[in-house]
């Protein structure tokens, strides 16, 4: 076993144990810092793979903001653990059969790999490249070209979500000031400034 395959191993067998750590966890605080360590492990992975534009961009987005804002939403929240463990029995079937779902997908795309498929010299060499060579440009060649539309809709989905979460966290207080809009484009010259002539004065 070479050193690549050890770390290969360990940060697999890492990524496996917090993801674990995710769903089994009693508290959400803990599930979530589960979930910064499944981001760690697989952007090590990502790293073996030569990808390391995916790994900072993983370690940098996820980690460092998205992971912070589910962090403060839960916190924010304040869910009753105790309510949502009731349905958790109940649901086991559903949830049970749809990670089988993805499993078989996951299998189906992946595919077993036998020594002949490991033989192939073509495989081997398609994962190796140049000293010069630059994943992030051949990512933002083939996602704003191959993939330009896919990517557009990702975007107005993830607006879309933005929006949703805005609205449904918005709590709006009786005693609370704040400014409309509307309102401050229709205010007129008139109604926020009033000129007073007076005499001028002379000096002594």
């Amino acid at each position: 076993m070479t050193f690549i395959d050890f770390n290969f191993y360990l940060f697999a067998t890492l990524l496996i144990v917090a993801a674990l750590g995710v769903i089994t966890a009693r508290n959400p605080v803990h599930s979530a810092l589960s979930l910064v360590l499944a981001f760690f492990a697989c952007s090590a992975l990502w790293i073996l793979l030569e990808a390391e534009f995916l790994a900072i961009v993983l370690v940098l987005v996820y980690v460092g903001a998205v992971m912070v804002l589910f962090l403060f939403v839960v916190m924010m929240l304040d869910i009753n653990i105790e309510q949502m463990r009731k349905g958790f029995v109940r649901y086991l079937p559903i949830g049970a059969l749809i990670a089988l779902i993805l499993a078989a997908q996951m299998i189906w795309v992946v595919g077993p790999v036998g020594p002949d498929v490991l033989a192939d010299d073509s495989l081997q060499q398609a994962v190796r490249h140049d000293a010069d060579y630059s994943n992030t440009k051949e990512l933002g060649r083939i996602l704003y070209t191959q993939y330009v539309l896919p990517f557009e809709i990702a975007s107005v989905i993830l607006l879309v979500a933005i929006v949703a979460a805005i609205s449904l966290t918005l709590r709006r207080r009786p005693k609370t000031k704040y400014q409309t809009p509307g309102k401050q484009i229709k205010v007129k010259r008139n109604d926020r400034l009033r000129i007073v002539k007076m005499d001028a004065e002379a000096k002594e």
